[in-house]
Order: C-alpha cells, then structure tokens, then sequence
C-alpha cells in the first residue's frame, strides 16, 4: 500500500479519479531480490533457451563481454511478480484483476548473475473498457545503483466487477 498522506483508495469503476493518478513519477523503489546462477539454470531448462551466455559461466568469463553469465530478460520480467511494489493508489471494488499483457516490453541493459533487482511503477493509462477498467504500468526493474533499467515494461492490468 502507498506510503504517506497523499494514499488513496479508489473503486475501479472511478476512471476520472484513477486518472488523476496518472503520473510521469515513479513509486518507491521495492524489495531487493538477488539473481542467482541457479535462478538462470531453472529458467533455462523451463524455457529451453540453454544459450551459452545464460547458462555456460567458464565460457561466459572467457567469451563474454560481460565477464560471466547473465540473466534473461524475461526471467527478469518475471520476477515482477516477486516485488513489492507500493501502489500510487489502492484500486478497490473489483471481483477479479488480471494481468492482460503488456503493450511494450524492453530490455535495455543486463543483468549480471549475483547483481541485485528491485522494481517500481507508475500508473501510465486508464481506460474503461468492455470488461472493466484497464490500467497500464509502466514497471521498471533495475540492478541496484544502476540509473539505466534491465526492464520497461507497459503491463496491462484489467480490473473486473
């Protein structure tokens, strides 16, 4: 939940007030969640993208630019779910909320194995739709001290009664 004396809860239905929460400022930074070899390996053989720069750390060290393995972004994607991000609001009076997709999804720098991540978002659009309301979030995820994020994605959120 937002922090502070600006919170507000908000019924989904309420596009006018969501609105107002539309913002080019970001939440607080979340959690720290520490990418491990291992995590890389688990991903690798879920995904069967084994390639070498992932999943090889001697060649990694010797081949890569980097100087050892790094993660995929979309194991990076996916650890948004393991963040606590705080809300710019509290959406509430929805039966159901589903993740929709994204209208955008970047990957503009990497991550290393043992680098830490967090996260943080803002609300970019709302708009009723059929369904309900559709709120999209820009989420960051960066390497801790690093300016630059690992992952930009515009998650699509539907809000149903």
């Amino acid at each position: 939940m937002p922090h502070g004396t600006d919170f507000k809860t908000l019924d989904f239905r309420d596009i006018e007030g969501l609105s107002r929460a539309i913002t080019v400022e970001f939440t607080a930074w979340s959690n720290e969640i520490e990418v491990t070899q291992e995590m890389i390996d688990e991903f690798s053989r879920l995904s069967g993208d084994d390639y070498w720069i992932h999943s090889d750390p001697v060649r990694a060290q010797a081949e890569s630019s980097y100087g050892t393995t790094i993660a995929h972004g979309m194991l990076v994607q996916s650890l948004m779910g393991r963040v606590k991000v705080n809300m710019p609001v509290e959406i509430t009076g929805f039966r159901n909320m589903v993740n929709y997709g994204s209208d955008r999804v970047r990957y503009p720098s990497p991550v290393l194995v043992g680098s830490r991540i967090h996260g943080r978002c803002r609300i970019k659009q709302v708009r009723a739709v059929d369904a309900g309301t559709l709120v999209t979030l820009e989420m960051h995820m960066n390497v801790i001290g690093s300016e630059k994020p690992s992952v930009i994605n515009d998650l699509l959120v539907l809000y149903m009664s």
